[in-house]
């Protein structure tokens, strides 16, 4: 396929949700994303400097081995960092961290600016193209990367110049997102998935356009979302939430009756079975 003539981004993610997890593109699925919102921009020169950040790592890497480095996972993200943040300048946006741009690949390929996780989206798929292995952590608050090779791993920050990361400091971004008696927990340690790293990166959206009261694009935002995980029954709450606020109540209820029937926590059930009694009552 020519990829800069023939992409349909809405198509394409439409098959990332047929696809088993492994499979999915992680940089291709949140360029079809960003493009949605930018509907006459060819998506050539993306995927031609994805291929170029590629091609530059694994010639630095060469030439770090061939310099007499030992190839291990420092040497590794040694090759990452010079090229992504030392000669591109990709960095996290600290100065307007809620700017939605922050939250699409476009623009951050563009400004090399954006948010933890879609900065971690970018290394993660070019490490990956070198056969290396690496993985995002879903830590509240702040998504990292962890690289690994023979039992050697390193955790790091590229939203904060690919910063080595200890126990101490993952303790510190756990506090500050969920509180300071918040403490680490294994489960933060575990790899997120491909569609939960798409999922956390429209979360971002979702979270901000609702922050705004744009419920409209929220709803939107949501929909897309089910296009990549159709099976993620979270996203019936959010869809009949923001159907409902968008004055859509028949729809909003056939997507909490869908919610209710999947919900394994029974909290949450009951809560969503009285918001679903309120929008029945107020049709009859």
């Amino acid at each position: 396929m020519d990829q800069a003539q023939l992409f349909d981004p809405e198509h394409y993610l439409s098959l990332v949700g047929a696809l088993p997890d492994q499979e999915i593109d992680l940089a291709q699925a949140a360029l079809a994303l960003a493009l949605l919102d930018r509907p006459g921009i060819s998506p050539g020169p993306y995927f031609h400097h994805l291929k170029r950040l590629v091609a530059e790592v694994g010639e630095r890497h060469l030439h770090l081995l061939e310099g007499g480095a030992v190839d291990d996972v420092m040497t590794q993200l040694a090759a990452l960092k010079h090229i992504l943040y030392d000669s591109h300048g990709y960095t996290g946006d600290v100065r307007h961290y809620d700017d939605l741009q922050n939250a699409s690949l476009i623009c951050t390929i563009d400004r090399s600016l954006g948010l933890p996780v879609v900065l971690c989206i970018l290394y993660i798929h070019v490490a990956r193209a070198q056969g290396w292995h690496m993985d995002g952590l879903n830590i509240p608050g702040h998504f990292v990367c962890r690289i690994e090779k023979a039992g050697q791993r390193a955790l790091f920050d590229p939203f904060d110049s690919c910063r080595l990361l200890e126990a101490p400091d993952l303790r510190f971004l756990v506090k500050k997102a969920l509180g300071p008696q918040a403490e680490l927990s294994a489960s933060y340690y575990e790899s997120a998935e491909n569609r939960e790293i798409l999922l956390r990166l429209q979360n971002n959206i979702k979270s901000r356009q609702v922050e705004l009261e744009d419920y409209d694009a929220a709803l939107k935002t949501v929909e897309r979302m089910r296009l990549f995980a159709p099976e993620e029954y979270r996203l019936f709450l959010d869809a009949g939430v923001l159907y409902a606020r968008t004055g859509q109540p028949v729809a909003a209820i056939g997507m909490l009756e869908r919610y209710v029937a999947q919900t394994p926590d029974p909290v949450e059930r009951r809560e969503a079975e009285l918001f679903l009694r309120q929008l029945v009552d107020a049709l009859n």
